[in-house]
């Protein structure tokens, strides 16, 4: 399964039982995780077995191959990033590209990050999630290599975020994109997103899914129907709002409608 295509990420899902591939290379970051059984592959001299859970890393135009580590194959997830997109990315945090040496991680924190970037296949990403994708994937890595050398972060432009938030909550029903913050507040979207979670606590898609959140649920007490409630609020259709809903809330749009009757 290949997700829609967009420019510096493909992301796909995919099943195999015996020799999955020959030694072969990418241009990219191979970010991804195993779902189920066991994903073996040969990597900088040495097998490696990737098992549920298990996060995989390899490093650009390192030669690697795969194949089922047992007779019940394996499923895995897997992106690929542009090498310039974590370059910029990072920015002045980091002097050079990490390079994680240990291809399998226990990483829950990169672990989460891949489950929301690789969660929805059927739907391209918004480009503020991508960034903010990005970001974190750009920040666990480099977590995972000191010696690209961490600088200290550049001071928090207070007028920016202000008028980052504002602009956002002004556009909560369509897509927002990057260009556009870069455009009004005059930060790079990394730098804006970095400096946006220091001041905020969160990311500026995040900020965003949750302001459409509350004039979801302000719709939904009054009566509007699911389908038009989501469509009210920004998402793309109801069974996104869904998703978004009950990550945020615990319980289903229509669940909460519900339990507001009941008051």
């Amino acid at each position: 399964m290949f997700a829609p295509h967009q420019t510096g990420i493909q992301r796909i899902e995919a099943y195999f039982s015996g020799k999955a591939y020959r030694p072969h290379r990418h241009d990219t970051y191979s970010i991804g995780y195993t779902i189920n059984g066991v994903q073996s592959f040969h990597y900088r001299g040495a097998r490696s077995d990737s098992t549920s859970g298990d996060v995989i890393v390899l490093h650009p135009d390192e030669v690697h191959d795969g194949q089922a580590g047992s007779s019940s194959g394996f499923r895995y997830r897997m992106l690929y990033l542009e090498p310039s997109l974590v370059r910029d990315a990072l920015g002045a945090s980091a002097s050079a590209l990490p390079f994680v040496r240990n291809a399998v991680l226990g990483d829950a924190r990169l672990l989460s990050v891949l489950q929301t970037a690789l969660g929805d296949m059927d739907k391209p990403l918004e480009p503020i999630l991508f960034d903010q994708i990005t970001l974190l994937l750009a920040e666990g890595l480099l977590a995972q290599d000191q010696s690209a050398g961490r600088l200290q972060p550049a001071p928090i432009d207070a007028r920016a975020i202000a008028i980052a938030r504002d602009y956002l909550n002004a556009n909560i029903d369509r897509v927002v994109r990057s260009e556009e913050l870069e455009h009004v507040t005059q930060h790079d979207r990394y730098s804006l997103a970095r400096q946006f979670r220091t001041a905020l606590g969160t990311s500026p898609y995040r900020y965003l899914t949750m302001r459409r959140l509350d004039r979801a649920r302000d719709a939904i007490s009054r009566g509007v129907p699911l389908a038009d409630a989501a469509a009210l609020s920004g998402f793309s259709d109801q069974s996104h709002m869904t998703r978004q809903f009950t990550s945020a809330f615990g319980v289903s749009p229509g669940r909460w409608r519900a339990l507001q009757t009941r008051l």
